[in-house]
């Protein structure tokens, strides 16, 4: 058996151990997430008024989860997309007996000073401006993965935290799994041994998202507040929702989608701060021709100090690594590995599944509500804006990138000297793509420059390319404040 089928084998045969030790203790786990941590009940009086903005998928979760709550009263829905919002506010009526007020324009609510808190489940585009907007009018957020679309927009959402001490929940609710908090005590008290790589796992067809061509527009859809701050005023993917995840003007591609989870994972566990070294990515958009802009196939590299983070997803059809599962996260350790909430020896091995107390995400933002304590927050705002900054940054190496041959890929990544994972993964990435027949003579994957970073001013080091793209340009009046203007 070569190298490389030894990795593979390894790599299923540990997640098929993962899937069949945790299937038992995901139900405890979720079990343990009651709707609310707060041990007294609350008076009608103490109710909070809150809005969910965006009514779509992740727009129904947050209408479920926090309508669970006790004190939380559903006063919004908000999308662009009236069909969307009355079919939420439907679904509201029918479970809390009230229905909520639609409305298309979230500015609509940061002007009803009696709404306390809001959830940002919008597109990516949107996240940002409609959480600074909402702490500038008193309000705390709640707001989903990627907390924002480039990193000045996360820095700019910490700062409005800072200065209107409003409560800002990032949606990277692994943090408040109980198995994971058992995870990050082992690697804390050092049981891991001697800790230089962790790597992430999104493996998920996607089909073509359509186009170029006319843009398939809801009838009910304001598309001027649905584009907001964004500028492409003609999308050309064949439909408006869903699909603006593959353009950069709305999106940040798979790493922003789903993987953002799992580095979110790694960076916790391994107690990595600021947003790295370096960065670099290689992939593309292979397989077909589309409207899409962003990578089906990509892997990155960060480097924090000796310490390596290889971050990858897989759009085509591939095999997973194992039957149960199709993503996940794992943490190298010289004494084992972790993976899936559970512990294993070095060659695979199951040790023991981690336990610990796990929360309701959403009730935990409501709970820091009412203590006032952003400390109290699973996921305070500066953790989610670090961990989508990982997403941001191997983005905009990709965009900077030029096409290149396999030959010279595997000849940069040796000279650069990184972990010998990462040209393993990358092995594995041809030949995934072979059996995909994506032929990288005539469609060479993107090699993007290897970014120094300063992590501690989030910018590039001496690169003006780079910076550029730390930011964007705002169709007016969806315009973000600047720091000056907080």
């Amino acid at each position: 058996m070569s190298p490389l089928s030894r990795r593979d084998f390894f790599e299923q045969s540990l997640f098929a151990a993962a899937a069949a030790a945790t299937a038992a203790s995901a139900a405890n786990v979720l079990a343990a997430e009651t709707p609310s941590t707060s041990a007294k009940p609350v008076a009608p009086i103490d109710t909070l008024q809150h809005a969910v903005i965006g009514c779509r998928i992740r727009g129904k979760v947050h209408a479920a989860e926090f309508g669970r709550v006790p004190g939380v009263n559903l006063a919004y829905v908000c999308d662009p997309d009236l069909e969307l919002a009355n079919q939420l506010a439907d679904a509201v009526e029918k479970a809390q007996g009230k229905r909520p007020t639609v409305v298309q324009d979230l500015r609509k609510i940061y002007d009803d000073k009696s709404i306390d808190t809001v959830s940002i489940a919008a597109p990516n585009h949107w996240h940002a401006l409609a959480a600074v907007w909402a702490m500038q009018a008193g309000k705390d957020a709640y707001v989903e993965k990627p907390v924002c679309h480039n990193i000045v927009e996360g820095r700019r959402m910490v700062d409005a935290a800072r200065k209107y001490k409003r409560i800002c929940q990032g949606g990277t609710q692994n943090r408040s799994v109980g198995a994971l908090h058992g995870a990050a005590d082992y690697l804390r008290e050092g049981k891991l041994g001697d800790v230089k790589l962790a790597r992430t796992i999104i493996y998920g067809k996607r089909g073509s998202c359509g186009g170029p061509g006319p843009c398939e527009m809801p009838p009910q859809c304001d598309f001027n507040l649905w584009l907001g701050p964004a500028l492409d005023e003609k999308p050309t993917r064949a439909k408006l929702h869903y699909d603006w995840h593959w353009v950069w003007d709305t999106g940040n591609g798979e790493l922003g989608n789903n993987n953002i989870h799992m580095v979110d994972i790694c960076r916790w566990l391994l107690r990595l701060d600021g947003i790295g070294d370096s960065a670099m990515s290689i992939g593309g958009r292979v397989g077909y021709q589309d409207a899409g802009e962003t990578p089906n196939t990509q892997m990155t590299v960060h480097k924090y100090g000796d310490t390596t983070i290889i971050q990858e997803v897989r759009g085509l059809k591939s095999a997973p690594f194992s039957d149960k599962f199709k993503s996940g996260y794992v943490i190298y350790g010289s004494e084992g590995l972790i993976a899936d909430g559970s512990l294993f020896e070095p060659d695979g091995t199951l040790v023991r599944k981690f336990e610990g107390p796990g929360v309701n995400h959403f009730a935990n933002f409501i709970d820091a509500v009412r203590s006032r304590n952003p400390d109290d927050l699973k996921a305070e705002i500066l953790k989610g804006h670090q961990s989508t900054a990982l997403c941001h940054v191997a983005n905009i190496s990709h965009r900077l990138g030029a096409p290149t041959t396999t030959a010279d890929i595997q000849s940069r990544l040796s000279e650069a000297g990184f972990h010998d994972e990462v040209r393993a993964t990358f092995a594995r990435m041809v030949e995934h793509l072979k059996e995909n027949e994506v032929d990288t003579t005539k469609t060479p994957l993107t090699l993007g420059p290897n970014l120094k970073i300063d992590s501690a001013n989030e910018k590039f080091v001496d690169n003006s390319a780079a910076d550029a793209l730390l930011g964007r340009e705002y169709r007016a009046p969806f315009v973000l404040p600047t720091a000056a203007q907080l």
